[in-house]
């Protein structure tokens, strides 16, 4: 297979660009209604808008209008509550317990959800800006094969009114923590212009308790270490989005499209280490304080054009866009050592990162006989990395002198070209969706500080398979399967021994696999009016899983390092319901009985490790008044396991209340974590090495916020009906209401 060249490749992204913005700059006319671009699609069904739930033969959509959590709260926040999705008190995301989740806004892939930091991006994008979450655990070979776990879709609200029309938000909370945002949007007949604007105000404390057994081969006892470290950081962040739409003629839009966001945090940290040998007797003892600065910026630029052809959802499609991701964490730290021996030293470091992501897209829809519908595409990822890390020690601030462990240069370059096509076709009650992925990967890698460097590419091919029977007009089965992947990030093929503090360091490998995972599912669900019932049974067979292996390398010194398991198994019964008990109470309740096997052999275990673990999360909702709705929501994370040990459990219950003064003006109070009984708890219990690290964070907060509407109230266009993906419009081979 012969794919362009990676240089042609990015001169034909820039200049897609370049014209489609010369083109809207030259067409400056009469406002119109939005219409987002079509980047996801699939065979849907239809729901009622009212309906929390919407369901389609490769995704299922949930509705974030009655979580009271999305009006105060972060992404984060409101993901805790998705069926299927589980959030750990850093904002990492995972998938029925597999952290390899791809994160998209309006079925676009993004640098900002990328990387080390994205945790803390989720905790600060505000929930408000977005209607609906969409997930994929089994996505069609039409997308990305990155992420083992599968997709999830954060689609943005859009302003429906005719005119201008628009919201504000302020929100206010304990601890100083504040959010407010604007949305804006102008629609008339041929040209729509959006905009809006965020700015969050967060404050996080919390302790980590560190407690090692490490195993001392000459007597065959333990030495023992306790580190305790205390944290409190403040922060804010700032989003920004601008958008037009431009339609030429009734076949033809033009699309452009400005993002940014950054946030700022500055923490303040206090840490006390003492270790002892086997016999108990004190041998290492510091403290260590420090002032540090987290920031990081995300700025992107995209261009599309749809056109369309003869009949009905035939067209042709182009995206392109370029985004750059920058990171920058600086720490000033005054260390005193007492044991061994009495000193002190001034320690600086800095850590950089920037990513400039360029993607191009081009897809073709053609309608065919019989309802049958074939999706075809090319699409180019490019991925240019580059860390930069610098340390210096020294007795005060005015003598630091470079230090060698903490400071390295390593750069990462990545190209995807993927060829896609899925055939969707209804027979009787029956609809089929095949489909395949061909990607040639090349990755490049290069540790300027040890002048290592090392390239290598391949070609790979990723099948996928939906089907969709229709038991009747309330019930029917999916059954899927796709082979999804997991590429190794920058830094776990970064070589270089990276320093964290005087007992922690981490090194990556040049030569990591990535992990394949081949994902069966079979669901059955049953809609009846308002309420929805749906089970799921999956299963997951994994190869090559990418994965952290902390080992002692002498001095009570821990090296966290990345390995690849030999093979990982798992599987499990997922079942939600949402419903009404009476006209004014409802409820939503999901659960997630999983087993998970380890082949961790190559980790100094004898044998596989398995275990079971249960997850679930409910809301009862109260509709008092005509305007005046309750919320209690809670989930709970049963025991997971790790390659070396295990998590343990945890959870949350927050509750809330919106009143409704008028058609425009609405209050809300929300209570976040209202029993302080969310964490993270980790244990290591390996022959050689046991470890306990417990970390409590402060998350209980109290907002109280107001929203306001304005503008025309008016109905849509019906010439300018939102696209299929964001709005579940049945397509050919869709299976009508459930």
């Amino acid at each position: 297979m012969t794919f362009p060249t990676r240089r042609a490749a990015l001169m034909a992204a820039t200049g897609l660009a370049a014209i489609s913005g010369a083109a809207l700059a030259q067409t400056a006319p009469a406002p119109a209604k939005k219409d987002q671009p079509n980047q996801v699609q699939g065979v849907t069904i239809t729901a009622p808008s009212s309906q929390d739930i919407k369901t389609s033969i490769d995704r299922r959509s949930y509705s974030l209008g009655k979580d009271l959590q999305a009006t105060t709260g972060s992404v984060a926040d409101v993901l805790r509550n998705v069926p299927s999705v589980q959030v750990d008190v850093q904002g990492n995301v995972s998938l029925r317990g597999d952290s390899n989740v791809t994160i998209m806004i309006d079925g676009k892939p993004s640098g900002m959800f990328k990387g080390e930091n994205r945790g803390q991006v989720l905790q600060q994008i505000p929930a408000s800006q977005f209607e609906r979450v969409e997930v994929m655990t089994n996505p069609s070979a039409a997308f990305s094969p990155e992420g083992t776990a599968g997709i999830i879709n954060l689609i943005t609200k859009q302003q429906r009114g005719v005119g201008t029309t628009g919201s504000v938000r302020v929100n206010a909370g304990t601890e100083g923590r504040k959010n407010a945002s604007v949305s804006l949007a102008r629609n008339t007949k041929r040209l729509t212009l959006s905009a809006d604007g965020g700015w969050r105000r967060d404050k996080a404390k919390g302790e980590i308790v560190d407690d090692r057994e490490r195993l001392d081969t000459a007597t065959g006892k333990y030495a023992t270490s306790h580190q305790k470290i205390g944290f409190v950081s403040r922060g804010q962040s700032h989003n920004a989005r601008g958008g037009v739409d431009y339609d030429l003629d009734k076949q033809t839009r033009l699309s452009a499209e400005a993002r940014y966001n950054d946030m700022t945090y500055r923490s303040k940290s206090g840490s006390d280490y003492d270790g002892r040998d086997p016999a108990g007797a004190p041998i290492v003892r510091y403290q260590r304080r420090s002032d540090g600065e987290m920031k990081r910026s995300v700025t992107g630029l995209s261009g599309d054009l749809r056109r369309k052809l003869s009949g009905d959802d035939h067209e042709f499609t182009v995206h392109t866009s370029v985004e750059r991701t920058r990171d920058r964490q600086t720490t000033l730290a005054d260390a005193f050592n007492q044991l061994p021996t009495a000193s002190n030293f001034i320690e600086r470091v800095r850590i950089g990162d920037e990513l400039v992501q360029t993607r191009l897209k081009a897809e073709y829809k053609r309608p065919l006989p019989g309802g049958a519908k074939l999706v075809a595409g090319y699409e180019l990822q490019v991925d240019d990395n580059d860390y930069d890390n610098y340390g210096a020690r020294g007795p005060n601030a005015g003598s630091l002198t470079v230090t060698p462990s903490l400071t390295n240069q390593f750069r990462y370059d990545q190209a995807v070209h993927a060829l896609y096509a899925t055939y969707s076709r209804p027979i009787g009650d029956w609809t089929v969706m095949p489909g395949l992925r061909l990607e040639e990967v090349k990755i490049d890698t290069n540790q300027v500080t040890s002048n290592l460097k090392d390239s290598y590419d391949y070609l790979r091919a990723y099948p996928s398979l939906h089907v969709q029977y229709k038991v009747d007009d309330t019930r029917q089965v999916n059954a899927s399967y796709s082979r999804r992947i997991q590429r190794p990030t920058a830094q776990d093929l970064n070589p270089y021994r990276i320093y964290q503090d005087p007992y922690s360091y981490r090194q990556g490998d040049p030569r990591l696999k990535p992990q394949v995972t081949d994902s069966f599912e079979v669901a059955y669900q049953m809609r009846k009016g308002f309420n929805y019932y749906l089970g799921t049974l999956y299963w997951r067979q994994a190869r090559d899983g990418v994965t952290d292996v902390v080992r002692d390398i002498g001095d009570g010194v821990l090296l966290t390092t990345k390995a690849n398991l030999a093979k990982s198994r798992s599987g499990g019964l997922e079942l939600v319901a949402n419903a009404r008990l009476t006209p004014k109470v409802s409820y939503t309740i999901s659960g997630n009985a999983a087993w998970n096997e380890i082949g961790a052999t190559e980790l100094g275990f004898p044998d596989k490790r398995s275990a079971f673990t249960v997850s679930g999360y409910a809301a009862l909702n109260v509709q008092a008044t005509p305007k005046d709705f309750f919320q209690v929501s809670g989930f709970a994370i049963g025991k997971r396991l790790t390659p070396q040990g295990y998590r343990e459990p945890t959870g949350m219950l927050n509750l809330g209340y919106r009143h409704k003064f008028n058609d425009r003006l609405s209050g809300v109070v929300t209570v976040q974590d209202s029993l302080k009984t969310f964490g993270d708890k980790l244990v290591i219990n390996t022959a050689a090495l046991k470890d306990r690290r417990a970390m409590d964070l402060d998350l209980r907060a109290v907002f109280v916020g107001f929203t306001y509407g304005f503008g025309g109230q008016g109905a849509p266009n019906p010439r300018r009906p939102r696209e299929p993906a964001f709005d579940f419009q049945t397509t050919p081979g869709g299976v009508g209401p459930m």
